[in-house]
């Protein structure tokens, strides 16, 4: 049975103020940043939900996102990357804002966009995956500003090149660059792009830096290569740090960090496990709990629910687990052995997975055990993105196609 907790941790005004927006998604893991919001999912026929439209996208890992009627996909079409806008209920196209890119990947992944947009005061900001950093009107894709703020700063692509998604406070940008000297994270103003501040030596992850309050106060919670990281988001000025990653070269973190009443969740894959911070006097890190057999989430994020997180374990090439944990203790709850990578968002009291096979599942966010409720193949094989929800339309992208999906009929 599920216990209601005290929020110790409460969420900053900036991010309540993106959940009053209920109809939109604006950002990396929705309104809060969390992969949740409020809504409900209805069962849908056996011949699958109802696809309102699909459109031909091009390359790119990075997810859509969803305001003022538009959905914005940050994509790769030859030498371009462009962000587009489509109507939402029809996916007539508006309007489309191109940069350059020479990114190539090391590796023969895909070449596109990772990280995604985030939109905030009628602008949408994007980060490309050689580090230019832009600006553009959600009204028309006109542009405002932009900078290859990777290159500028003496930031390294690292392993698959720039990944963690802008995040927008007061009238500041936020993004984790990995720049030398002392431009591992790094704001810059909304209106012209201009550096705010730096902050620490390290090394970019591919985690997103979220802002919450924290032991009283508003802070900057980060997950780069070194380990988790606060700040003052004002003024830059670093407020704890502890270290957390696998002691493997060849290793990332990248499941964005939780601020939960419980503490700050933390999570990554090779051998690094999950760990629960409690911020104490003077904002001292003191570990809850951490192992490596509970959850270790190789990219995607887990969602938390009345005290219990549901998410993905094990690393993605070697067949991964879908499971729910106490978020107190750590406890397994239930596991569902071979169920294949992919990634969740919670929607109400249910969970919405989509597996990178393309097949997308509901099912209760319980802590009893992973019951499916419906499920249909939406999208084809290779599906790495998060998806969108917004007024009861569930969107999502694979490596050719966006879809908008009806879970909810209009009334």
């Amino acid at each position: 049975m599920f216990k209601s907790r005290p929020l110790a941790f409460a969420a900053v005004a900036t991010l309540l103020a993106f959940r009053a927006l209920a109809a939109d998604w604006p950002q990396f893991l929705g309104p809060a940043r969390d992969g949740s919001v409020d809504g409900r999912v209805e069962p849908w026929p056996e011949s699958g939900p109802k696809t309102l439209w699909k459109v031909r996208v091009g390359a790119g890992f990075s997810a859509p996102v969803v305001a003022d009627g538009r959905v914005l996909l940050h994509h790769r079409q030859g030498d371009q990357e462009i962000l587009q806008a489509f109507a939402v209920d029809t996916g007539k196209p508006l309007w489309s804002a191109a940069q350059p890119t020479t990114y190539r990947d090391d590796f023969g992944f895909d070449e596109g966009p990772r990280a995604t947009p985030a939109v905030a005061g009628g602008i949408v900001y994007t980060f490309g995956a050689a580090g230019r950093l832009s600006a553009v009107q959600l009204s028309d894709g006109k542009p405002l500003w932009n900078r290859p703020i990777g290159s500028e700063l003496h930031a390294d692509k690292g392993f698959f090149g720039f990944a963690s998604s802008p995040l927008v406070w007061s009238n500041r940008v936020i993004v984790q660059l990995g720049g030398r000297p002392g431009a591992g994270i790094v704001a810059v103003d909304v209106a012209d792009g201009q550096v705010l501040w730096k902050a620490t030596d390290d090394e970019a992850g591919y985690a997103s830096p979220v802002v919450a309050g924290v032991g009283g106060a508003t802070r900057l919670v980060v997950f780069n290569r070194a380990g988790l990281v606060l700040l003052d988001p004002e003024s830059g000025r670093e407020a704890a740090r502890q270290p957390w990653r696998s002691r493997q070269g060849a290793s990332v973190n990248a499941a964005t960090p939780l601020v939960l009443p419980e503490g700050i969740f933390v999570t990554a894959s090779y051998g690094t496990g999950a760990a629960l911070w409690r911020a104490g006097e003077n904002l001292a890190l003191t570990k809850v709990w951490s192992d490596d057999d509970r959850i270790s989430a190789h990219f995607t994020t887990p969602v938390a629910w009345h005290g219990f997180l549901f998410g993905f374990h094990g690393r993605q090439e070697e067949g991964q687990e879908f499971r729910c944990i106490e978020v107190a203790t750590g406890r397994l709850r239930w596991t569902v052995p071979g169920f294949g990578a992919g990634s969740v968002l919670r929607v109400g009291d249910s969970l919405l997975v989509l597996r990178e096979d393309g097949e997308l599942l509901s099912g209760a966010a319980s802590d009893k055990k992973w019951d499916v409720v419906s499920r249909a193949q939406v999208l084809g094989t290779g599906t790495r993105a998060l998806a969108a929800w917004s007024d009861g339309r569930w969107f999502g992208r694979d490596k050719n196609q966006l879809v908008a999906v009806e879970m909810l009929p209009r009334r």
